[in-house]
């Protein structure tokens, strides 16, 4: 208990120091389930989210069930802010040697096989859980922070958020048929505006133009969206309205645009050359 608390001692002013106490405090079994999350979220930090990646693979086994959750939620986080190169780790190498740490948990030479397929390969698994009964170590509600409050969450809440994420992976994988059954069925739990506009985006995306028009009309610009609050759905929104008439300029004096718009034909392969603005996350 000593070396986790003085870690955190030490965040602010030796961050590295402080990683290799947390390190040491997982090796001599001190409070593991602390000493791991608490080292990841500053790894983090002094952005080296990839060694954080490794570390939370390679060592939840020593951590208690009731902490799985919580290292899934910081992978998710980790998750987006990885970079796109492969991943060679001397610093995660020489501090796991200085504690001693064996190194049997961790391969430094890993190839980054693309985070964003370990993203929704998580996501799916933890709706998964949800779908069993086992998310929330079985309880309908859990206890959440976010900017120093603390706010219920319930297991609808939690699903309808997976999924929106698992939408805006999705969408970056331009898997977009699995994008918008993702978002459909975020939006049968609950309404959600910035979720909606990412719909739109997703059906523009596969050349459902009236379908995306359609969706976007249901938009609601003053309304609450679950805990994000009023209007947080605004530059999803303008996104998709600025895609939507990018779109619609560049079908007008195309043959048969009018026709193919009304039966949703338009040619995907040119829709994808015509879209370049990208999609946001939910």
């Amino acid at each position: 208990m000593v070396v986790v608390m003085d870690g955190w001692q030490l965040v602010d002013k030796d961050p590295e120091k402080a990683i290799a106490l947390f390190w040491g405090a997982i090796n001599a079994g001190d409070r593991v389930d602390s000493a791991l999350k608490d080292m990841a979220i500053v790894m983090k930090q002094q952005n080296r989210a990839e060694e954080a990646i490794e570390a939370i693979k390679s060592l939840r086994v020593r951590c208690s069930d009731q902490a799985q959750e919580s290292l899934d939620n910081i992978l998710l986080d980790l998750y987006k802010v990885v970079p796109s190169f492969s991943f060679q780790s001397s610093n995660f190498k020489s501090v796991s040697r200085s504690v001693g740490m064996a190194t049997q948990y961790f391969n430094p030479t890993r190839q980054r096989c693309g985070r964003l397929d370990d993203q929704i390969s998580l996501l799916k698994h933890k709706l998964q859980l949800i779908h069993q009964g086992h998310a929330f170590n079985g309880k309908r509600t859990k206890t959440a922070r976010s900017q120093g409050r603390k706010f219920q969450v319930t297991l609808e809440q939690e699903a309808t958020r997976l999924l929106g994420n698992l939408g805006w992976a999705l969408m970056q994988k331009e898997n977009y048929t699995e994008a918008e059954g993702a978002y459909r069925r975020a939006l049968v739990i609950g309404p959600d505006n910035n979720k909606m506009c990412n719909l739109g985006i997703c059906l523009m995306k596969q050349g459902r133009v009236l379908e995306a028009k359609d969706v976007l009309k249901q938009v609601r610009p003053a309304g609450v969206d679950g805990l994000r609050g009023a209007d947080s759905h605004l530059k999803a929104y303008e996104r998709a309205q600025e895609m939507l008439r990018d779109l619609e300029v560049k079908l007008v004096g195309r043959p048969g645009w009018a026709g193919a718009i009304a039966d949703n034909l338009v040619d995907k392969k040119w829709l994808f050359d015509a879209l370049m603005l990208g999609s946001s996350s939910s």
